[in-house]
């Protein structure tokens, strides 16, 4: 039985007579930092960043993390006018009214509750005499007695084979988070012996994603989990059909092989086709649903119940520290302010995610759709032009990897890309190997320190191929281990992160208009009626 809540908190006054969304470039602090900006030389990274910098720039994020801006080009100065900027555009305010329930998402006319997923920080939330709060914990208990119920055997595949593997079928935010957050708990719950199922994903329709999975996993003893909110995603439907034909020819009844995520108004609701249905609701966007049912039933599936509550856990105290006013305090809100500083008023257009942790593999990959996604925006949160810079392209590799990779741009480029570091000082596994007289967890860090301090400081050199300029800022967020609860941590610290900057870009950051066109053009071409000429001749290009 999954129980994620932490004790309730007394809900938030919050004067919504008074506060104000209003246009970045239509408040004092945006002229003052931008005054800041255009007079300012820069932090000298070569002379500035000293053992003493290094210990002070430190904020204590949940579950034993913390975020080290020490290598940040940002100095007091700065701090200053950025703590006035969340006092101008009452970025805590609009928190706490995103918790309170009011309507956030402008663009659909939809509250915004994620959060609440993980636990009430604000005000109990109603819609229509129903408390969602409530009907959000009955579902993650509904799919922990489930899963527990899996693991003793009480379900089973059509041959009477218990399950030994959870298959997600889903796309965007039903596949990026739920395969990150799995990915990252593996060889935790391998080490532990909490591990119950393994896990695969299908998303793409391309058919080879699908037939490369099914090839591999034991059909008579594989659970299925379909997710999709709407229960008409056309890439996810797809998928399921092919799935579908494989069991039958395999001569099993897909209907025991097959659970759906959807919503309580979709075709897939309480649905004869599957074993049952777990629900999620409008207010859960694609990209935030990992702490829902669509990464809740694969992970309770593949590493218990538990596990899961104690992700949401980390995820829960993360949120909490979120409420906190004082920017030094308060690492989500610290992070997007600087982040602000840099897209807005440094000129970085970029930020690449570098974890230092093999877990983290697909945690880029989730942090792409969910910075771009949300804060990919021009227009306001009323549908109106704006006239400054809003998120940045987020990309990323695990450390070692990309410093054979992309980092020669980075270190010597023309573009000076903000890097966000992540590095654990234990391996999740243990297992370990001495070579040269150290660990390879050692070589790691060792890696990670030594790419910190050159980005920072670079390199001076006659030769300039050999010259490496430095001031390319950093920060970095560190731990002991890489756990259920630090995943939770991480991740809802990365939302609060995304969701302070919409606020103070004055965007929506919970819709996504950007990716319908391209499905509207999809669908006139498979109809046959596209009635653009070009548009027919890629599609014949590409055989249809």
């Amino acid at each position: 039985m999954i129980n994620n809540a932490p004790p309730s908190r007394a809900g938030f006054t919050i004067e919504r007579d008074t506060m104000q969304y209003t246009n970045f470039d239509k408040i004092a602090a945006y002229r003052q930092l931008a005054d800041y900006a255009a007079a300012w030389k820069g932090f000298d990274f070569r002379t500035a960043l000293d053992a003493g910098r290094v210990r002070q720039c430190q904020t204590p994020m949940a579950a034993g993390l913390c975020y080290s801006w020490a290598a940040k080009a940002v100095d007091a100065g700065a701090l200053k006018l950025l703590q006035a900027l969340v006092d101008e555009q009452e970025l805590i305010a609009k928190y706490k009214a995103l918790l309170n329930g009011e309507v956030i998402n402008t663009g659909e006319k939809r509250k915004v509750l994620h959060q609440l997923l993980r636990g009430e920080q604000g005000q109990p939330v109603i819609e229509n005499g129903k408390n969602i709060g409530e009907f959000y914990r009955k579902e993650l208990q509904r799919l922990g007695d489930f899963a527990n119920d899996v693991h003793a055997g009480k379900f089973k595949g059509s041959t009477g084979k218990a399950f030994t593997t959870v298959v997600q079928i889903g796309i965007g935010g039903s596949d990026l988070g739920p395969r990150a957050m799995y990915l990252a708990l593996e060889n935790w719950a391998a080490t532990e012996g909490v591990k119950k199922l393994d896990a695969k994903f299908i998303s793409n329709v391309d058919p080879d994603d699908a037939a490369a999975i099914m090839a591999s996993v034991p059909l008579e003893q594989s659970l299925f989990v379909l997710v999709s909110k709407s229960g008409t995603t056309q890439e996810t439907l797809a998928n399921e059909l092919f799935v579908k034909n494989k069991l039958e020819k395999a001569g099993l009844d897909s209907a025991k092989h097959m659970v759906a995520v959807t919503s309580e108004t979709s075709p897939l609701a309480r649905n004869p086709a599957y074993l049952d249905s777990f629900y999620i609701d409008d207010y859960i966007g694609g990209r935030y649903s990992s702490s829902s049912a669509v990464g809740g039933c694969v992970l309770s599936l593949a590493f218990g119940p538990a596990a899961f509550r104690e992700f949401l856990s980390g995820a829960a105290e993360a949120d909490k520290l979120a409420l906190e006013p004082d920017i030094l305090k308060n690492a989500a809100l610290l992070d997007a302010l600087i982040g602000v500083w840099e897209r807005n008023f440094l000129g970085y257009p970029y930020t690449a995610v570098l974890p230092y942790s093999q877990g983290l593999s697909r945690f880029p990959a989730h942090l792409q759709q969910l910075d771009m996604e949300s804060n990919g925006k021009r227009v306001n949160r009323d549908g109106q032009p704006i006239a400054y810079n809003t998120g940045p392209v987020v990309f990323g590799e695990p450390g070692t990897n990309g410093q054979h990779s992309f980092y020669q741009l980075l270190h010597q480029g023309t573009s000076t890309v903000p890097l966000q570091f992540i590095g654990f000082t234990e391996s999740q596994k243990g297992d370990d190997v001495t070579v040269d007289g150290s660990a390879s967890q050692t070589k790691l860090n060792a890696n990670l320190a030594a790419q910190i301090v050159a980005f920072a400081k670079g390199q001076s050199d006659s030769n300039l191929n050999k010259d490496f300029p430095g001031g390319r800022p950093s920060s970095l967020i560190y731990g002991k281990r890489l756990t259920p609860a630090v995943l939770g941590s991480l991740l809802a610290h990365f939302e609060n992160k995304v969701m302070f900057q919409g606020f103070v870009w004055n965007v929506n950051s919970f819709d996504q208009e950007g990716v319908q066109l391209g499905k509207i053009l999809t669908k006139k071409v498979l109809a046959g009626n596209s009635g653009d000429s070009a548009l027919d001749a890629y599609s014949k290009m590409l055989g249809m």
